[in-house]
Protein backbone atom coordinates (compact mmCIF):
# COMPACT_ATOMS: atom_id res chain seq x y z
CA UNK A 1 0.00 0.00 0.00
CA UNK A 2 1.31 3.56 -0.78
CA UNK A 3 1.42 5.69 1.97
CA UNK A 4 1.93 9.53 2.02
CA UNK A 5 4.69 11.75 4.23
CA UNK A 6 3.10 15.15 4.43
CA UNK A 7 4.76 18.49 5.90
CA UNK A 8 3.27 21.45 7.11
CA UNK A 9 2.16 23.85 9.38
CA UNK A 10 -0.20 22.65 12.82
CA UNK A 11 -1.96 26.27 14.19
CA UNK A 12 -4.39 28.07 15.78
CA UNK A 13 -6.89 30.05 13.70
CA UNK A 14 -8.72 33.38 14.44
CA UNK A 15 -10.92 33.78 11.83
CA UNK A 16 -13.89 36.28 11.11
CA UNK A 17 -16.55 35.49 8.05
CA UNK A 18 -19.76 37.03 6.97
CA UNK A 19 -21.15 33.97 9.02
CA UNK A 20 -19.02 34.45 12.66
CA UNK A 21 -16.28 34.77 14.34
CA UNK A 22 -14.17 31.53 15.62
CA UNK A 23 -10.99 32.30 17.74
CA UNK A 24 -8.07 29.86 17.82
CA UNK A 25 -9.88 27.01 15.69
CA UNK A 26 -7.68 24.15 15.05
CA UNK A 27 -5.85 24.81 11.85
CA UNK A 28 -2.85 24.36 9.77
CA UNK A 29 -2.40 22.94 6.25
CA UNK A 30 -0.66 19.38 7.71
CA UNK A 31 -4.08 19.21 9.98
CA UNK A 32 -6.45 19.61 7.00
CA UNK A 33 -4.53 17.45 4.50
CA UNK A 34 -3.78 14.60 6.98
CA UNK A 35 -7.34 14.49 8.24
CA UNK A 36 -8.70 14.37 4.89
CA UNK A 37 -6.37 12.29 3.19
CA UNK A 38 -6.28 9.90 6.21
CA UNK A 39 -9.70 8.53 4.70
CA UNK A 40 -7.63 7.38 1.49
CA UNK A 41 -4.06 6.18 2.25
CA UNK A 42 -1.69 5.53 5.29
CA UNK A 43 -0.52 9.00 6.37
CA UNK A 44 2.82 10.10 8.17
CA UNK A 45 2.98 13.78 9.39
CA UNK A 46 5.49 15.81 10.41
CA UNK A 47 5.37 19.43 11.97
CA UNK A 48 5.57 21.36 15.18
CA UNK A 49 3.32 22.58 17.93
CA UNK A 50 3.91 24.84 21.17
CA UNK A 51 3.30 23.87 24.95
CA UNK A 52 -0.84 25.71 24.10
CA UNK A 53 -1.26 22.25 21.94
CA UNK A 54 -2.96 19.72 23.89
CA UNK A 55 -2.62 16.07 23.41
CA UNK A 56 -6.35 15.91 22.25
CA UNK A 57 -5.64 17.87 19.55
CA UNK A 58 -2.79 15.50 18.28
CA UNK A 59 -5.03 12.73 18.68
CA UNK A 60 -7.66 13.82 16.39
CA UNK A 61 -5.20 12.65 13.64
CA UNK A 62 -4.15 9.96 15.81
CA UNK A 63 -7.60 8.41 16.08
CA UNK A 64 -7.61 8.19 12.36
CA UNK A 65 -4.52 6.47 11.91
CA UNK A 66 -2.10 9.11 10.85
CA UNK A 67 1.26 8.79 12.20
CA UNK A 68 1.88 11.34 14.23
CA UNK A 69 5.48 10.59 15.22
CA UNK A 70 6.80 13.29 13.54
CA UNK A 71 5.06 16.22 15.36
CA UNK A 72 7.29 17.98 17.45
CA UNK A 73 6.78 19.79 20.42
CA UNK A 74 8.66 22.65 21.77
CA UNK A 75 8.07 25.02 24.54
CA UNK A 76 6.41 28.01 23.56
CA UNK A 77 3.47 28.93 21.63
CA UNK A 78 1.78 26.99 18.11
CA UNK A 79 1.37 29.20 15.24
CA UNK A 80 -1.57 31.06 14.87
CA UNK A 81 -3.32 32.98 12.08
CA UNK A 82 -5.65 35.62 12.09
CA UNK A 83 -7.29 36.39 8.94
CA UNK A 84 -11.30 37.56 7.60
CA UNK A 85 -13.50 37.06 4.95
CA UNK A 86 -15.55 39.86 3.50
CA UNK A 87 -18.02 39.65 0.75
CA UNK A 88 -15.27 38.23 -1.51
CA UNK A 89 -14.70 34.23 0.29
CA UNK A 90 -12.80 33.30 -2.28
CA UNK A 91 -9.48 35.54 -0.86
CA UNK A 92 -8.44 35.54 2.98
CA UNK A 93 -7.45 39.19 4.26
CA UNK A 94 -4.41 38.24 6.75
CA UNK A 95 -4.66 40.89 9.63
CA UNK A 96 -1.56 38.77 12.18
CA UNK A 97 0.57 35.97 11.69
CA UNK A 98 2.39 34.31 14.85
CA UNK A 99 5.27 32.22 13.57
CA UNK A 100 5.78 31.38 17.37
CA UNK A 101 7.81 28.11 17.56
CA UNK A 102 6.84 27.29 13.65
CA UNK A 103 9.51 30.28 13.05
CA UNK A 104 12.32 27.45 13.79
CA UNK A 105 10.68 24.90 12.29
CA UNK A 106 13.08 22.62 10.42
CA UNK A 107 11.73 19.09 9.54
CA UNK A 108 13.88 16.31 9.94
CA UNK A 109 12.71 13.04 8.55
CA UNK A 110 13.19 9.68 10.50
CA UNK A 111 14.07 6.47 8.04
CA UNK A 112 10.24 5.30 7.47
CA UNK A 113 9.13 9.18 6.93
CA UNK A 114 12.21 9.12 3.87
CA UNK A 115 10.63 6.20 2.17
CA UNK A 116 7.30 7.40 1.82
CA UNK A 117 5.95 6.86 -1.66
CA UNK A 118 4.02 10.00 -1.47
CA UNK A 119 5.46 13.54 -0.27
CA UNK A 120 2.98 16.67 -0.46
CA UNK A 121 4.78 19.64 0.92
CA UNK A 122 2.28 22.11 2.37
CA UNK A 123 2.63 26.14 2.01
CA UNK A 124 5.84 26.27 3.95
CA UNK A 125 8.40 27.84 3.26
CA UNK A 126 10.48 26.88 -0.21
CA UNK A 127 14.16 26.68 1.39
CA UNK A 128 12.28 23.69 3.85
CA UNK A 129 10.60 22.49 1.30
CA UNK A 130 13.87 22.10 -0.76
CA UNK A 131 15.39 20.16 2.17
CA UNK A 132 12.47 17.64 3.19
CA UNK A 133 13.16 16.56 -0.62
CA UNK A 134 17.05 16.05 -0.18
CA UNK A 135 16.08 13.98 2.84
CA UNK A 136 13.19 11.74 1.14
CA UNK A 137 14.32 8.54 -1.08
CA UNK A 138 13.11 9.70 -3.65
CA UNK A 139 9.48 9.60 -3.86
CA UNK A 140 7.08 8.53 -6.82
CA UNK A 141 5.15 11.52 -6.70
CA UNK A 142 6.32 14.79 -5.52
CA UNK A 143 2.92 17.30 -4.77
CA UNK A 144 3.47 20.97 -4.05
CA UNK A 145 1.70 23.69 -2.25
CA UNK A 146 2.72 27.48 -2.08
CA UNK A 147 1.42 30.78 -1.16
CA UNK A 148 1.41 34.28 -2.07
CA UNK A 149 4.30 35.41 0.65
CA UNK A 150 6.58 32.56 -0.58
CA UNK A 151 5.94 33.81 -4.31
CA UNK A 152 6.93 37.34 -3.30
CA UNK A 153 9.77 37.01 -1.16
CA UNK A 154 11.58 33.27 -2.18
CA UNK A 155 11.01 33.35 -5.82
CA UNK A 156 14.32 31.33 -6.89
CA UNK A 157 13.80 28.61 -4.08
CA UNK A 158 10.22 28.52 -4.98
CA UNK A 159 11.36 27.97 -8.96
CA UNK A 160 13.70 24.95 -7.21
CA UNK A 161 10.86 23.05 -5.57
CA UNK A 162 8.58 23.50 -8.73
CA UNK A 163 11.45 21.78 -11.05
CA UNK A 164 11.70 18.12 -8.67
CA UNK A 165 7.33 18.44 -8.36
CA UNK A 166 5.15 16.57 -10.68
CA UNK A 167 2.19 18.11 -9.03
CA UNK A 168 1.50 21.34 -7.96
CA UNK A 169 -1.21 23.04 -6.41
CA UNK A 170 -1.94 26.96 -6.37
CA UNK A 171 -4.61 29.14 -6.08
CA UNK A 172 -6.00 31.55 -9.32
CA UNK A 173 -4.01 34.56 -7.69
CA UNK A 174 -1.13 32.52 -7.14
CA UNK A 175 -0.82 31.23 -10.30
CA UNK A 176 -0.86 34.75 -12.17
CA UNK A 177 1.78 36.15 -9.46
CA UNK A 178 4.19 32.75 -10.16
CA UNK A 179 3.59 33.28 -13.83
CA UNK A 180 2.51 37.04 -14.97
CA UNK A 181 0.29 35.70 -16.90
CA UNK A 182 -3.52 37.36 -17.00
CA UNK A 183 -5.58 34.29 -16.88
CA UNK A 184 -5.50 31.03 -15.21
CA UNK A 185 -5.54 29.13 -18.60
CA UNK A 186 -2.22 31.09 -19.71
CA UNK A 187 -1.05 30.03 -16.36
CA UNK A 188 -1.76 26.83 -15.95
CA UNK A 189 0.54 25.78 -19.30
CA UNK A 190 3.35 27.78 -17.91
CA UNK A 191 3.39 26.95 -14.81
CA UNK A 192 3.77 23.10 -16.56
CA UNK A 193 7.31 24.38 -18.18
CA UNK A 194 8.79 25.32 -14.22
CA UNK A 195 8.94 21.46 -13.44
CA UNK A 196 5.07 19.77 -13.15
CA UNK A 197 3.69 17.46 -14.81
CA UNK A 198 0.45 18.26 -13.50
CA UNK A 199 -0.97 21.65 -12.56
CA UNK A 200 -4.34 22.15 -10.64
CA UNK A 201 -5.43 25.97 -9.97
CA UNK A 202 -7.72 25.89 -7.11
CA UNK A 203 -10.61 28.74 -7.83
CA UNK A 204 -12.34 29.20 -4.76
CA UNK A 205 -16.74 29.02 -5.32
CA UNK A 206 -15.74 28.22 -9.30
CA UNK A 207 -14.16 25.27 -8.58
CA UNK A 208 -10.83 24.05 -10.15
CA UNK A 209 -8.75 23.70 -13.30
CA UNK A 210 -6.67 21.21 -14.32
CA UNK A 211 -3.32 21.20 -16.86
CA UNK A 212 -1.48 18.12 -17.84
CA UNK A 213 0.30 17.11 -20.88
CA UNK A 214 -1.02 20.23 -22.96
CA UNK A 215 -5.00 19.09 -22.11
CA UNK A 216 -7.42 21.30 -19.70
CA UNK A 217 -10.34 20.29 -17.21
CA UNK A 218 -12.34 22.54 -15.52
CA UNK A 219 -14.90 21.30 -12.91
CA UNK A 220 -17.32 23.57 -10.94
CA UNK A 221 -17.17 23.46 -7.15
CA UNK A 222 -20.31 21.75 -5.62
CA UNK A 223 -22.59 24.42 -4.74
CA UNK A 224 -22.65 25.01 -0.90
CA UNK A 225 -25.46 27.68 0.14
CA UNK A 226 -24.04 28.62 3.43
CA UNK A 227 -20.52 28.93 3.51
CA UNK A 228 -19.17 29.37 6.89
CA UNK A 229 -15.25 29.43 6.79
CA UNK A 230 -13.39 28.43 3.57
CA UNK A 231 -10.14 28.32 5.29
CA UNK A 232 -8.92 24.82 4.62
CA UNK A 233 -10.68 24.04 1.74
CA UNK A 234 -7.46 24.06 -0.84
CA UNK A 235 -5.39 22.07 1.56
CA UNK A 236 -8.72 19.86 1.92
CA UNK A 237 -9.20 19.78 -2.00
CA UNK A 238 -5.25 18.70 -2.19
CA UNK A 239 -5.94 16.05 -0.04
CA UNK A 240 -8.98 14.47 -1.37
CA UNK A 241 -7.09 14.73 -5.21
CA UNK A 242 -3.94 13.15 -3.65
CA UNK A 243 -5.88 10.53 -2.04
CA UNK A 244 -7.48 9.46 -5.19
CA UNK A 245 -4.55 9.12 -6.93
CA UNK A 246 -2.91 6.52 -4.33
CA UNK A 247 -5.85 4.77 -4.78
CA UNK A 248 -5.25 4.57 -7.96
CA UNK A 249 -2.15 3.51 -8.01
CA UNK A 250 -0.21 6.74 -8.43
CA UNK A 251 -1.19 6.43 -11.96
CA UNK A 252 -1.42 10.30 -13.32
CA UNK A 253 -3.38 9.30 -16.91
CA UNK A 254 -6.13 12.21 -17.71
CA UNK A 255 -9.36 10.22 -16.89
CA UNK A 256 -7.47 9.20 -13.10
CA UNK A 257 -6.89 13.03 -12.87
CA UNK A 258 -9.70 14.41 -13.61
CA UNK A 259 -11.66 11.75 -11.24
CA UNK A 260 -8.75 13.46 -8.64
CA UNK A 261 -10.12 16.40 -9.19
CA UNK A 262 -14.38 15.69 -8.77
CA UNK A 263 -12.74 13.87 -5.30
CA UNK A 264 -11.46 17.12 -4.00
CA UNK A 265 -13.59 19.64 -5.19
CA UNK A 266 -16.27 17.19 -3.21
CA UNK A 267 -14.79 17.05 0.30
CA UNK A 268 -13.35 20.65 0.44
CA UNK A 269 -17.30 21.27 0.15
CA UNK A 270 -17.90 20.03 3.39
CA UNK A 271 -14.26 21.88 4.99
CA UNK A 272 -16.19 25.32 4.27
CA UNK A 273 -19.78 24.44 6.15
CA UNK A 274 -17.59 25.18 9.62
CA UNK A 275 -14.95 26.84 11.36
CA UNK A 276 -11.73 25.07 11.32
CA UNK A 277 -11.43 21.43 11.54
CA UNK A 278 -15.12 20.69 13.25
CA UNK A 279 -16.79 20.14 9.78
CA UNK A 280 -13.91 17.28 8.85
CA UNK A 281 -13.58 15.86 12.02
CA UNK A 282 -17.57 14.79 12.62
CA UNK A 283 -17.85 13.99 8.80
CA UNK A 284 -19.58 10.38 8.44
CA UNK A 285 -19.30 7.94 5.28
CA UNK A 286 -22.88 8.37 4.65
CA UNK A 287 -21.87 11.79 4.26
CA UNK A 288 -19.51 11.30 1.38
CA UNK A 289 -21.80 9.20 -0.15
CA UNK A 290 -24.49 11.38 -0.67
CA UNK A 291 -23.04 13.93 -1.74
CA UNK A 292 -20.99 12.55 -4.51
CA UNK A 293 -23.83 11.40 -5.51
CA UNK A 294 -25.29 15.02 -5.36
CA UNK A 295 -22.23 16.15 -7.09
CA UNK A 296 -22.43 13.86 -10.09
CA UNK A 297 -26.17 14.86 -10.49
CA UNK A 298 -25.31 18.62 -10.48
CA UNK A 299 -22.45 18.06 -13.17
CA UNK A 300 -24.08 15.19 -14.94
CA UNK A 301 -25.43 16.59 -18.98
CA UNK A 302 -26.83 13.50 -20.13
Amino acid sequence: MNNMLVVGSLAFDSIKTPAGFKKKCLGGSANYFSLVASRYASVKTIGVVGSDYEDAHIEILATRGVDVSGIERQDGLTFHWEGRYKEDLNEAQTLATHLNVFEKFNPQLSAAHKSCDVLFLANIDPKLQLSVLEQANNPKVVAVDTMNFWIETKYDDLKKVLKKANILFVNQTEALMITRESNAVGAASVLSQFGPQVVVIKRGEYGALLYSKGEYFALPAFPVKNIVDPTGAGDSFAAGFMGHIIKRGLDLNPQDLRRACLEGAMIASFTVEDFGLNRLINLTEGEVSVRFEQYMNTIRIE
